[in-house]
């Protein structure tokens, strides 16, 4: 076997990579990397060393290795390994090639299979973090979002209104490893993905126009929606803002059509996970992310 790191894929390594992800998709059920690593995969795209581990010309391992990392200084790493070439140490050696090199390091599972468990086990790894996935069916059954006095819902305005949403976003998400950390840029970046439409990104604003907190949808296909992000500014939370927003957003979803819609939250987030569980959400499965 060979393997290599490459600062930035040209096209044909980027084919190669992408059949293997959707491979190890196919076999498992969850992708095996997140939306981040996707982005990554862009041309002129920075901040990443890609692994690659080729058996006999073909790619049977891939490894991203964040080198901005989250806001607590770790380096954080996705892998997938061929579906057809399991179970030959490929997963432990991507592992191995990670932690020797970056320091420290953090590993994100996507799925919580136990394979996963296993191989992390294995390579001396523990878990450190879990992110749920919950999903929930979209009918006419969701209640009317009821807004607070003063507060209105207007549609996201490209070139107008990323620096509000990067700013609500930071305060409402100071807490969070990576999502506290989204820039304008990281805004623009997505308004350019096939999948954005300002509509679905509601905005709930005061008399003045001022952002006091937003509900950004994204719809996957196949009458799958998600709940993207709810952020709230801290100053405006404790008012019923978060569930008017995430019921709006719902709304928005069913309306378009969508049969079910999905979320992540974080394990430890209790106030999120009973707000959810409230509008009928349930456990779908989870990311689970370890350290050595």
């Amino acid at each position: 076997m060979e393997s290599g790191w490459f600062e930035e894929l040209v096209p044909a390594q980027v084919g190669e990579v992408t059949a293997l992800l959707a491979a190890a998709e196919a076999a498992d059920g969850v992708a095996p990397v997140g939306e981040a690593v996707l982005l990554r995969l862009r041309p002129g795209a920075r901040g990443s060393d890609h692994l690659l581990v080729h058996d006999g010309g073909a790619l049977v391992g891939y490894l991203h290795l964040d080198l901005l990392g989250d806001a607590d200084g770790n380096r954080v790493a996705e892998l997938a390994v061929h579906p057809d070439s399991r179970r030959r140490g490929i997963g432990t050696a991507l592992l191995e090639a990670a932690a020797g090199r970056a320091e420290p390091l953090r590993v994100w599972a996507h799925g919580g299979t136990p394979a996963q468990r296993a191989l992390a086990a294995k390579a001396g790894f523990r878990a450190v973090r879990e992110l749920l996935r919950l999903r929930r069916p979209l009918g006419p059954d969701l209640p009317e979002p009821v807004l607070p006095a003063g507060v209105r819902l207007r549609a996201f305005e490209p070139g107008r209104d990323e620096a509000a949403v990067v700013e609500v976003n930071r305060r409402a998400f100071s807490w969070h490893p990576e999502q506290g950390a989204m820039s304008a840029e990281d805004v623009r970046r997505k308004e350019a993905e096939p999948w954005f439409d300002p509509a679905g990104f509601l905005l709930a604003v005061d008399a003045d126009d001022r952002l006091l907190g937003f509900h950004w949808t994204k719809v996957h296909g196949g009458g799958l929606g998600e709940v993207y992000v709810v952020g709230i500014d801290p100053d405006a939370q404790g008012g019923g803002l978060g569930r008017a927003l995430t019921l709006a957003g719902l709304r928005h979803l069913a309306a378009g059509g969508q049969a079910e819609v999905m979320l992540y939250v974080e394990a430890d987030n209790a106030p999120a996970l009973a707000v959810y569980t409230r509008l009928g959400f349930t456990r779908w499965d989870s990311d689970v992310q370890y350290a050595r």
